[in-house]
């Protein structure tokens, strides 16, 4: 029976410091869905009984027979407090439960801008994983609060066997390998993130049979029996604590291994001793310890053995609901804490003016500010609710609005939708919505009508907030890297095919869809192959009325760059003769590159305060620093156009046609017409003809494009292929079969670690993405299915050899994309670009 309605969810609503807007992250399998299945049923959405096998909030079919989790799906629940004085305080949970799979990372991502604390969850046998670093790096990032999730305890105990201490030895590894996470990435913007167990900043668990605890829930049974405070035993509980019976006193120091360890005696001790008795059919030790615990079993659950009688006892005497949303809210931020450590991160605009002072306080009155995160498929085929966060004023069924989306410039009218009407507003309830009349802020919201207009993410405000700036968009951890080709099988179906990817584009917030007007290709792009294929799948089924499609085999995106500084400066001369451009071209340092894809250093910046990061971080001479023309492809990629002349006259009348070819060549590279990363273009002279008409866009655009790409030609060009960071887990019997594989593969084994206590090995290697097709299936065939790979876009790599030597590789791959584009199969030399005095 459900346990709230709507009306009294939209009364919090209007509580800021009872709003708790959370999501729940982890690696892919360690049971994050199925231990959000014990929150939903606490607040009688599913039945108590069939939490932890339901999974409600996977709500896709492929979620179901897949078992993972491949969209965020958001979800509201309603939690009443006990208070010792024997009142109780209502709590409005917004709770968003995200994907693990390391190719559906840009789904965590969106989730986590709309949220202000995160629970982590760690399988306590696995410990922390690859993509259990990305998503804490990524919550870090946006100053996300994490709480801590140690799962799957009774792994740990009935198939380890583990004892006590080898238990809490795991844990303290896992628990302290998160905090290093934590530590590296966080900015000190928000006091100490890390999590304690003494703090009850970490629970343990199991989400399949639903039964979890903090420490405050041992300190709270044992403070009666001993009399002595909660907080002081809780400190007690963990750490080299040791409990001297004899003595009756705390010590540091286990004797010699003679006394048992604080946690050990009187958390797992008790827990065990259950788990013995019921997995043994020990029914007069069971007997004895019930009544201690205050539990009561009814006929029907005496008549259960093994595994069902021990999650009925265990349910009911460690509740995980309970620990869990204890712990949620009371180490988890409301909006209005949140906001105020997290405005400077999120808006993009002066952070004195007044709609970022009213995010920073969370405004009910102030002017509406909302962010898009992502748009979530409605029943109504093809139409989306547009799902964000609402951090300042109100956003109201039928109100006026305007809109914003990622390619917004102050100013410009450029993705701009004003005076549009928002049809509705509603709550998301994992698989079902509920419309109310309005939403204030602190809350995450459904929006009706707004798909239209923003493809992906946006800003709305009021309709007459004309000086309102955006919110800054979002950074992905993951690049979509590999794209294939799609046609319908019937050319007559071509305009479904078209507006099917267009819809596509709009369902995640990663993928790429785009045609190549030259070609009339159609490519989609995405973060890895099941990415690619749940979004293949997405686009035939429901985008496109089950239409057959003909796809390309996977091909990779590439990157174009050059290893040396260029020789001798390449002349360029504009169609009519009266107009030379001189450049040169080198490499940019790897960290500034980085720098640029972050945001670090972005064309928005003030001048003089990037001049001086890269005159004392990259050696720059303070001319160039402050004479950067732009920067590309789409005006904030990783090339720069450098303005090195001096004294040229009517410089600045041919800056934005330089400007403009430099973006195209930027965007099409010259070996393959792929985009290039890492290069620094300089313009070093400059001859211009005396008469204005002379020198217009038409003369010196291709001018520039030609003359960035004479300058890469001239400058050691190389291509880049992105390489995924692979992370398998498997037994040591199979280790060399992993290590053949990836031989075969062109891997490169970076190191391979044993788990304590298990014949388990972590190996860690690096993959061409070009190599990674079909390779999770190899190494299962090689490996009789023992191995598990993970990989994640990582770096990128120069392919070795010279473009032009017809036996090298980096040749090979050059002349099948230029092939693939349509493009003749001679890879084009300087004399191409370049002209002569």
């Amino acid at each position: 029976m459900v346990k709230f309605s709507i009306d009294e969810i939209r009364n919090i609503m209007d509580k800021q410091p009872q709003i708790r807007n959370m999501s729940v992250i982890a690696h892919v399998d360690h049971g994050k869905s199925t231990l959000t299945d014990s929150l939903v049923a606490e607040a009688g959405i599913i039945a108590a009984a069939s939490a932890g096998q339901q999974r409600f909030m996977d709500t896709r079919e492929d979620e179901q027979e897949r078992c993972i989790t491949i969209k965020s799906t958001s979800i509201s629940l309603y939690y009443k407090k006990q208070l010792e004085s024997g009142d109780s305080t209502e709590y409005l949970i917004n709770l968003i439960d995200c994907p693990g799979h390391v190719d559906f990372s840009s789904e965590v991502t969106a989730a986590l801008r709309v949220t202000d604390g995160a629970l982590v969850v760690v399988d306590s046998v696995e410990g922390v994983c690859v993509q259990t670093e990305t998503v804490l790096r990524q919550a870090l990032q946006e100053r996300i609060r994490p709480v801590l999730m140690m799962n799957k305890l009774d792994r740990a105990m009935l198939e380890l066997q583990l004892q006590p201490e080898d238990a809490y030895a795991n844990f303290n590894k896992a628990i302290e390998s998160v905090n290093v996470v934590i530590s590296t990435y966080n900015d000190g913007g928000f006091g100490d993130p890390q999590v304690y167990p003494e703090k009850g900043t970490v629970a343990f668990g199991s989400g399949l049979h639903c039964w979890g605890f903090t420490l405050k829930k041992f300190a709270k049974m044992y403070s009666k029996k001993f009399g002595v405070a909660e907080e002081k035993l809780m400190k007690k509980f963990w750490g080299d604590n040791f409990y001297d019976v004899a003595g009756k006193k705390w010590v540091k120091d286990s004797q010699g291994g003679k006394l048992q360890r604080g946690f050990c005696q009187f958390v797992l001790d008790p827990i065990y001793k259950v788990f013995h008795a019921c997995m043994n059919d020990d029914k007069p030790a069971l007997e004895k310890v019930l009544p201690a615990l205050g539990i009561t079993l009814s006929s029907d659950d005496k008549q259960q053995k093994d595994k069902k009688l021990m999650k009925i006892v265990m349910q009911k005497w460690l509740p995980a609901a309970d620990a869990l949303l204890e712990m949620i809210v009371t180490h988890l931020p409301s909006p209005k804490v949140a906001q105020a450590y997290r405005y400077e991160h999120l808006y993009n605009g002066p952070l004195d003016d007044k709609y970022c002072q009213s995010v920073k306080n969370c405004d009910p009155n102030g002017p509406l500010m909302m962010y898009v995160s992502k748009m979530v498929p409605s029943s109504d085929k093809g139409r989306f609710f547009a799902f964000g966060r609402v951090f300042s004023g109100k956003i109201r069924t039928g109100q006026k609005a305007r809109l914003m989306g990622p390619n917004f410039e102050h100013g410009k009218s450029t993705d701009l939708f004003e005076d549009k009407t928002i049809q509705r507003t509603v709550v998301m309830m994992g698989r079902y919505t509920e419309s109310v009349d309005d939403i204030p802020c602190g809350n995450v919201a459904g929006l009706v009508g707004v798909d239209q207009f923003l493809v992906k993410t946006g800003t709305i405000t009021d309709a007459d907030c004309g000086d309102a700036c955006p919110f800054k968009d979002m950074k992905y951890s993951v690049s979509p890297v590999v794209r294939v080709a799609v046609e319908p099988k019937n050319q007559s179906d071509l305009p479904k095919v078209i507006e099917g990817m267009k819809r596509l584009a709009k369902s995640d917030p990663l993928v790429q869809c785009t045609i190549n007007e030259e070609s009339g290709e159609k490519i989609i792009a995405g973060a890895g192959e099941l990415h690619l294929e749940i979004c293949l799948k997405d686009l035939r089924d429901d985008y496109c009325g089950g239409i057959e499609l003909k796809i390309s085999d996977p091909v990779v995106a590439f990157r174009e760059t050059v290893t040396e500084k260029g020789a001798f400066d390449t002349l360029t001369k504009s169609p009519n003769k009266h107009n030379r451009l001189y450049m040169h071209a080198e490499p940019l340092p790897e960290e500034l590159q980085e720098d640029i894809e972050q945001g670090k250093i972005s064309p928005q910046d003030d001048v003089k305060k990037r001049s001086k990061i890269l005159q004392d971080t990259y050696g720059w001479d303070q001319d160039q620093a402050r004479k950067i023309w732009s920067f590309g492809p789409d005006q904030n990629g990783p090339n720069l156009m450098v303005d090195c002349t001096k004294a040229v006259q009517y410089l600045n009348e041919i800056k934005d046609s330089v400007n403009s070819g430099f973006q195209i060549a930027a965007k099409e590279g010259a070996l393959c017409s792929e985009p290039c990363r890492g290069i620094k273009y300089n313009l070093t002279d400059v001859t211009l003809h005396t008469d204005a008409i002379h020198r217009g866009a038409g003369q010196i655009l291709h001018t520039a494009r030609r003359g960035c790409q004479a300058a890469q030609c001239n400058a050691a060009p190389k291509i880049l292929e992105p390489i995924f960071l692979v992370e398998i887990q498997c037994p040591d019997s199979v280790l060399g079969s992993v290590y053949s594989v990836m031989n075969k593969r062109r891997g490169t084994i970076d190191q391979a670690i044993q788990r304590p206590g298990t014949p388990l090995y972590n190996v860690k290697a690096f993959l061409p993405v070009l190599e990674s097709f079909n390779f999770t299936t190899l190494l299962r065939s090689e490996t009789g299915g023992k191995a598990f790979p993970q990989c994640v876009f990582h770096h990128w790599q120069v392919v070795g050899g010279d473009p032009w030597d017809k036996t090298s590789k980096i040749r090979e791959l050059v002349v099948e994309t230029r092939k693939r584009k349509g493009l003749k199969d001679e890879v084009p030399n300087l004399e191409e670009f370049a002209d002569k005095l």
